[in-house]
């Protein structure tokens, strides 16, 4: 799960780019339609939980249950935020289904660590 937790991490950073900017032009979209929408606003925090979900998964990948609690907590935040409020923008729902792969990931991360520590 090691190397999992650094390509992930890595994609995450990558991905957070792509997201800031992508997020950035729904929100113009979204302000000059005037249709009340906030899925720009919500593609920015999707795309800032990706960016500290994958840094805490590069700097925990050898770490335990701690770093993987923190892992589940903002990639399922990113997820939910995510899948809530697209609206409009609906490229959020693929990166929110990156961020709610991510935390599934580490779910079974965490599950392996401990029934590895069971059997020690």
């Amino acid at each position: 799960m090691r190397t999992w937790k650094l390509v992930s991490g890595i994609l995450s950073i990558i991905l957070f780019v792509l997201v800031a900017f992508q997020s950035c032009a729904a929100g113009v979209s979204n302000t000059l339609a005037e249709n009340g929408e906030v899925s720009g606003s919500a593609g920015l925090i999707v795309a800032i939980m990706l960016l500290v979900g994958g840094i805490v998964s590069i700097a925990t990948r050898n770490g335990g249950k701690g770093g993987n609690i923190a892992i589940i907590i903002l990639y399922g935040i990113g997820a939910l935020l995510g899948f809530v409020l697209a609206g409009s923008y609906t490229d959020l729902y693929i990166w929110s289904a990156w961020c709610l792969v991510c935390a599934v990931l580490a779910i079974v991360a965490m599950a392996k660590n401990n029934k590895k520590q069971i059997e020690q």
